[in-house]
C-alpha cells in the first residue's frame, strides 16, 4: 500500500486556494474588502442594493436604463407561489429554526420552477433574479408570523429595501430606516470563498441545479460558526443592558471561557471593514428610537475586548444592533443575510458553471489497514 509520509491536513481549509475568482477580495490583515474591485466603504451607503447584485453578476456598475429595468424586474416577482405562501403558513414556527424554513421555502421555489435543471447563464440568473425578488417576502413573512401577524403582501411602488421594511413592519418606512436597510444588504452581499459560498460552489460543481446550490449554502449559513454568530450578538448587549455593566460581564465570561459573539474573523486580523458604517447606523438608529444605551454597551464591550484580548469586532457586531432596531426578531437575523448574500452566492455560481470542475479533496487516512477478515 501506498503511504505519503509529506501530506499534511490543512485543519478548516484555512488559507488554502481553493479557485480563482473575479468577485471580491480580501486583505484580511489590512481590513480591505473589494466587490469587483470597489471598496466597501466607497458604495456600501451610497449605492443601491439592486446595483450591488448587478455588480457583482455582471461585473460593472448598472447605467440608468439597466438600472431601472432590473428593479421593476424583481418588483415583479416579489409574490410567492400559492405552495410556497401556504408552506410558511403551515410551518412550524414557533419551534422551528427559521433558517430551516426559509431553506424549506428555497427548495420548494425549485420544484415549482419547470426550468430548474437549466444552469445556463442567462437562465440562472432569471432564477437569481426571483430568489432576490423573494427570499425578502419570505424572510419578511416569518418574522410576522413568529409574532402571530398575518404576511404583509409585497408593495410593487416601493424600492427594494423599503418594501423589505413595509413587509415586515406593516407601515411605509422612513426614508432613513429604508437607507439603513439598504446598508445592511449591501454588506452582506458577499464575502469571497465563506463556508456557504464554498458549499455552493462544491455543489454546483457536480453540475447539479442552482436552487439545490442555494438549499446547500443556506443550510450552511445557518451554523453557529457562520451567519448563526448574528443571532447571538444582540442577545449578549440584552444580557448586559447598561453600559455599567460591560466590565463585569467580561470578567465573567473570560472567567468561563465563554466566546463572546459578534468578536474574531477566520480571515481579519483586524477590524472587520464592514463594521464601521454599522456602527455608525446603530448609533444613529439608537438614537432615534430613545435606547441609546445599546450602542454604548457594543462600543464599550468592544474597546474592552480590544484592550484585554486584542480582538476586534466582526460584521455581525453592530449588524445585529441595527436589523435589531428595524424591527427583526432575533432569530431571523439568519436569515435576513440569506436574503442579502444570495447576491454574492449567485456571482460565485456563474464563475462555477463557466469554468467548472468537479470540488473533490482528499482524506488523510488515520485508521487501521490490512485487517483480517472474518474479525476474530
Amino acid at each position: 500500500m501506498s503511504t505519503q509520509p509529506e501530506a499534511k491536513v490543512i485543519s478548516g481549509l484555512e488559507g488554502v486556494l481553493a479557485c480563482g475568482s473575479s468577485v471580491c477580495f480580501i486583505d484580511g490583515p489590512n481590513g480591505v474588502l473589494l466587490y469587483r474591485g470597489y471598496a466597501i466603504g466607497d458604495f456600501v451607503e451610497e449605492a443601491q442594493f439592486l446595483d450591488t447584485v448587478w455588480l457583482l453578476w455582471h461585473g460593472d456598475w448598472p447605467d440608468t436604463a439597466q438600472s431601472q429595468a432590473f428593479a421593476a424586474e424583481v418588483a415583479a416577482q416579489r409574490a410567492l407561489p400559492a405552495t410556497v405562501a401556504g408552506f410558511l403558513a403551515s410551518a412550524p414556527i414557533a419551534t422551528a429554526n427559521p433558517m430551516s424554513i426559509l431553506r424549506t421555502a428555497v427548495s420548494m421555489l425549485g420544484v415549482t420552477d419547470p426550468t430548474a435543471d437549466d444552469i445556463s447563464a442567462e437562465s440562472v440568473v432569471g432564477k437569481a433574479t426571483g430568489l432576490v425578488a423573494r427570499l425578502p417576502t419570505v424572510v419578511a413573512a416569518m418574522s410576522r408570523l413568529v409574532r402571530g401577524d398575518d404576511p404583509v403582501a409585497p408593495d410593487p411602488g416601493l424600492g427594494h429595501a423599503a418594501n423589505f421594511l413595509y413587509m415586515l413592519t406593516g407601515e411605509a418606512p422612513s426614508g432613513s430606516a429604508a437607507a439603513a436597510l439598504n446598508a445592511v444588504l449591501n454588506t452582506y452581499a458577499e464575502h469571497e470563498l465563506n463556508a456557504s459560498t464554498f458549499t455552493a460552489r462544491a455543489t454546483a460543481g457536480t453540475l447539479s441545479d442552482y436552487y439545490s446550490a442555494i438549499t446547500s449554502a443556506s443550510g450552511a449559513l445557518k451554523g453557529a460558526l457562520h451567519g448563526g454568530a448574528v443571532d447571538d450578538a444582540m442577545g449578549a448587549f440584552r444580557e448586559i443592558g447598561e453600559p455599567e455593566n460591560v466590565v463585569g460581564f467580561l470578567d465573567a465570561a473570560l472567567a468561563a471561557r465563554r466566546k463572546v459573539p459578534g468578536f474574531g474573523h477566520r480571515v481579519y486580523r483586524t477590524r472587520d471593514p464592514r463594521c464601521a458604517a454599522m456602527d455608525r447606523l446603530a448609533g444613529e438608529l439608537g438614537e432615534a428610537a430613545g435606547e441609546p444605551n445599546w450602542h454604548a454597551v457594543a462600543t464599550g464591550l468592544e474597546r474592552e475586548l480590544l484592550e484585554r484580548k486584542g480582538l476586534s469586532a466582526n460584521v455581525d457586531y453592530y449588524s445585529a444592533l441595527v436589523l435589531y432596531h428595524l424591527g427583526f426578531p432575533l432569530n431571523v437575523f439568519t436569515s435576513f443575510i440569506a436574503a442579502s448574500r444570495i447576491a454574492g452566492w449567485t456571482a460565485h455560481l456563474l464563475e462555477q458553471y463557466a469554468d467548472n470542475r468537479l470540488i473533490r479533496p482528499r482524506a488523510l487516512y488515520e485508521g487501521e489497514t490490512a485487517r483480517p477478515y472474518p474479525p476474530g
